[in-house]
C-alpha cells in the first residue's frame, strides 16, 4: 500500500512538474531594454505619464484595468478583464505579453501590440516590470 501510494505521488509530482507552465526568472537588465518594445504606449520608473497605455508601475499584482486617471480610456476588453478580476500576476502577464489577441478579441489600440513569441525576454520583460514598484 505504501508503495502505491508513492508511485502515485510520484506520478502526481512528474505531471505537474511537466503540465505546469514554467516561468523562468528573468534578467531585469535585459528586460529594460527589452521594454523598449512596451514604452512606446507605456511608461514607468519616476514620472511616469500615461502615454497611449497607462503606466506600469507597480503593475505586478495590480488588477486588470484599475489605474484611476486611465480608467475612461480602458477597451471594453480590458475592462471585461479587469471586471473579472484578472490581476497582473507574473503568470497573465506572460500570458498577455505573448499574445493579446487570445485574451481580447475586440479591436483595440492595444491589439496592435503582436506580442512578444520568445519566453525568455518575456521573463525579461516581467523581471523589469517588478523592479518598477508604485509611484
Amino acid at each position: 500500500m505504501r508503495t502505491v501510494l508513492l508511485l502515485g505521488l510520484g506520478a502526481a509530482t512528474v505531471a505537474v512538474t511537466l503540465y505546469s507552465p514554467a516561468f523562468a526568472e528573468g534578467d531585469a537588465a535585459k528586460g529594460k531594454a527589452a521594454f523598449a518594445k512596451c514604452g512606446i504606449c507605456h511608461q514607468v520608473g519616476p514620472g511616469a505619464k500615461t502615454l497611449v497605455g497607462p503606466e506600469l508601475n507597480g503593475v505586478i499584482g495590480r488588477k486588470a484595468a484599475s489605474v484611476a486617471d486611465y480608467s475612461a480610456m480602458y477597451s471594453p476588453g480590458m475592462k471585461k478583464l479587469g471586471a473579472d478580476g484578472w490581476v497582473w500576476t507574473d503568470e497573465n502577464m506572460d500570458k498577455w505579453i505573448a499574445n493579446p489577441k487570445a485574451l481580447i478579441t475586440q479591436p483595440s489600440v492595444a491589439l496592435a501590440f503582436p506580442g512578444v513569441p520568445d519566453a525568455g525576454e518575456r521573463a525579461d520583460i516581467i523581471a523589469y516590470l517588478k523592479t518598477q514598484t508604485a509611484q
